[in-house]
């Protein structure tokens, strides 16, 4: 039998959308995303400095590999954010919670601030875990 549960020991979670833990059974298969960025097709990097439309873009880029891998932005489970500029990122985090609320999606997350990524114009990744229940 699949089952999905949150586990939200405090409120002020569910008022931000955040998850403290997805408590998973019935696991058919686990699907690991690299990070994603703002790239294009040839891996161009899109938007530079921009945070918000970065994260955007981030955000298609992994709902474009997870559709090739036969699931869907509700089938994640875990998120790790890292971004060279965290309080943009908190300045950009409402469209982001309000994006993962309209797709169904309520993974747990981390949010580290890291020094650089691999371009100089890239300033958010977004890497994922996928599951599909059986």
């Amino acid at each position: 039998m699949q089952k999905r549960k949150i586990i939200n020991p405090w409120q002020w979670n569910e008022e931000i959308g955040f998850v403290q833990a997805n408590d998973l059974t019935g696991v058919k298969r686990i699907v690991y995303c690299a990070g994603q960025v703002s790239v294009d097709d040839e891996g161009n990097p899109l938007y530079p400095g921009n945070m918000e439309a970065q994260i955007k873009q981030a955000l298609n880029n992994l709902e474009t590999v997870l559709r090739h891998a036969g699931l869907e932005l509700s089938d994640v489970v875990r998120l790790n954010y890292y971004t060279t500029d965290i309080a943009a990122f908190r300045k950009a985090e409402p469209m982001l919670s309000e994006r993962l609320k309209k797709a169904g999606c309520r993974p747990v997350s981390t949010l580290l601030g890291v020094a650089a990524l691999y371009h100089p114009d890239v300033v958010v990744e977004i890497e994922a875990t996928a599951v599909q229940l059986d």
